[in-house]
């Protein structure tokens, strides 16, 4: 067996038996793999004034992998977060490599050991409640397609789905009686489910009735009967986000997209007292520790806490944390 047909048969299994197979990953994470290693393959063909089918195993090296990431920043105008996601597919791919083949054990090592690049976490944006009022009100409900666009980003708002499950939600997994409610295929396929207000499911009854949508078919579609698309729902929530500055200035300050109104409903959750563990489940999170950024961005409760904690002022040799020595111990630790 060739190095060469090593690789290619490295490559084989790893898309056609072990991710969908053995690791079980949706067909989203399948593609966004073959998108990093086809890039990786051509990358490396051009580099080396090969054929990709001229690429031997060998070829991917430490030095010409970071030369491949090193070029999706500076040629190809990637992110750091892009970058990172390219590497985690090269990742995973050399562990299943390893195990295949012992023989190219060290050759896979040396790429599992490539870090992931610091990436600067932006500050969450949210919309404030007026702000999502005005954005509600703007389409205009004498027509159906303003219906379909009220109905569409008030269920973004209800349900702080991402831009995928909305794209991917069909009649079926709809309960619009009570108890009004959403079946969500999230990330790894973990499937959740999300209450709906009535005003949510009033809307949605009457967009279903009127396109006509089949307990199978996807409910949110554009003007020629088509399943809406993300950049068809970026675009709607754009133009409506837009249309409504005129009652809410402060939106044109603001980048309005899918992933603001998810932002939106945590922000809206977290206002009404909710845990932070039951957020975490509303909005499909693996981890609490995803959630707890938004109570890190949320202004308001910033406010409450200031306003809690007070200027300062009086005598400070009075507050009692001074004679408890257990704080005391806790605060030389810091």
């Amino acid at each position: 067996m060739t190095a060469t047909n090593s690789l290619g048969r490295a490559l084989r299994g790893f898309f056609s038996e072990y991710l969908p197979l053995v690791r079980g990953v949706s067909p989203h994470t399948t593609r966004s793999y073959r998108d990093a290693l086809c890039l990786l393959l051509r990358f490396l063909a051009e580099f080396l004034q090969r054929p990709v089918v001229g690429l031997q195993f060998d070829d991917l090296s430490l030095e010409h992998v970071l030369a491949f990431l090193e070029h999706l920043e500076t040629e190809r105008g990637n992110n750091a977060s892009t970058r990172n996601a390219r590497l985690a597919a090269i990742h995973t791919f050399a562990k299943y490599a390893a195990a295949l083949d012992p023989e190219h054990l060290e050759v896979c090592q040396r790429l599992v050991a490539i870090p992931f690049k610091r990436v600067t976490v932006p500050v969450v944006e949210y919309l404030e409640a007026d702000e999502v009022r005005a954005i509600l009100n703007h389409p205009d409900r004498s027509t159906g397609a303003g219906r379909r666009d009220h109905a569409l980003i008030l269920t973004l708002f209800n349900t702080g789905a991402r831009v995928a499950e909305i794209v991917g939600l069909r009649a079926h997994d709809l309960h619009l009686e009570s108890p009004r409610q959403v079946r969500l295929m999230g990330k790894g396929r973990k499937e959740r489910v999300c209450p709906l207000w009535a005003e949510t499911a009033a809307a949605l009854k009457t967009l279903i009735a009127e396109a006509g949508v089949g307990p199978s078919d996807q409910v949110f579609r554009n003007q020629r009967g088509h399943p809406l698309t993300r950049f068809g729902v970026r675009y709607i929530l754009r133009k409506h986000a837009d249309g409504a500055r005129a009652s809410a200035p402060e939106l044109s300050r603001k980048r309005v997209h899918p992933h603001t109104m998810r932002h939106t409903a945590a922000v809206h959750l977290l206002h009404a007292g909710v845990d932070m563990v039951t957020i975490s489940h509303w909005l499909g999170h693996a981890s609490v520790e995803t959630t707890n950024r938004y109570a890190a961005v949320d202004l308001q409760t910033k406010r409450d806490a200031i306003a809690k904690a007070g200027p300062i002022a009086g005598d400070p040799a009075d507050t009692a944390w001074r004679r408890d020595e257990s704080i005391l111990d806790w605060l030389e630790r810091l």
